[in-house]
């Protein structure tokens, strides 16, 4: 039986809410704040890893970085790759399980975006994308992982929500395990005569279990803040957000 990630029909069906109009333009704020935490080069190499429908890769590309996009969803790359050759960018796109990639000293930057992280139930495969993400930076490069822990899921928490998007209805309940270690949530999608329900789950780390994995993985100068825009990660933060540097030539050297 497929996990919930792995289930194309989820990723179509999702796509009005997850990808909505104000997602997608939210992306030029979004890639503002990317670029003034992790303080790149112009024309960096950046890997955007489960990019999707590619609205921060192209963005990146826009503003002359070279981008590779990895996802594992093909409607999503196949449109990325049609709205970069109208646009006349150029930009990578690889169809690829995130516990699979990986292209060593590569890039100087890796982001993992909108809660992308945590999906499987087997933590060492969650364990292994930040090792691949190791892999696949180059020496002094960073990593930037932008999602929701423990801490903030709790303050937050409602049981029962809705959201209309467009032409759909998004209706969700939201279930928690005992010690939560994991969110389940069920949404019910309305759209177009027809109603759908999926299942789905996220792995809830706290922020200090999360900095462990990433120190597990051989990243150092960990900075955690709670939003894309820099804020502290504090009582009013409303996303965990990881930077992290894989250890330099010279350092190396050092060691």
């Amino acid at each position: 039986m497929k996990s919930w990630y792995e289930n194309d029909e989820f990723w179509s069906a999702t796509e009005f809410f997850m990808f909505s109009a104000e997602r997608l333009a939210a992306a030029k704020t979004d890639v503002d704040g990317v670029l003034h935490l992790l303080s790149l080069e112009p024309g960096a190499k950046i890997l955007d890893l489960c990019c999707g429908p590619a609205r921060h890769a192209l963005e990146l590309a826009r503003r002359g970085y070279q981008v590779t996009g990895v996802d594992r969803t093909r409607s999503y790359l196949e449109r990325a790759r049609k709205m970069a050759r109208d646009e006349r960018l150029k930009v990578e796109f690889i169809e690829e399980d995130m516990r699979r990639f990986v292209r060593p000293s590569a890039f100087d930057a890796v982001i993992n975006l909108f809660t992308s992280f945590g999906f499987f139930e087997d933590e060492a495969d969650n364990q292994k994308v930040l090792k691949n993400i190791y892999r696949s930076l180059k020496p002094g490069g960073a990593v930037l992982v932008d999602t929701i822990s423990r801490e903030i899921v709790m303050r937050d928490f409602k049981e029962r929500d809705w959201v209309e998007s467009g032409d759909g209805l998004l209706i969700e309940q939201r279930l928690v395990d005992e010690d939560w270690r994991w969110l389940k949530p069920r949404w019910i999608i309305v759209r177009g005569g027809e109603r759908k329900e999926f299942r789905w789950k996220i792995r809830l780390y706290p922020i200090s279990e999360f900095c462990g994995l990433l120190e597990e993985a051989g990243f150092t100068e960990i900075r955690i803040h709670g939003g894309l825009d820099g804020r502290p990660y504090d009582r009013n933060a409303k996303r965990l957000v990881a930077v992290a540097r894989k250890i330099g030539a010279h350092e190396q050297e050092l060691s």
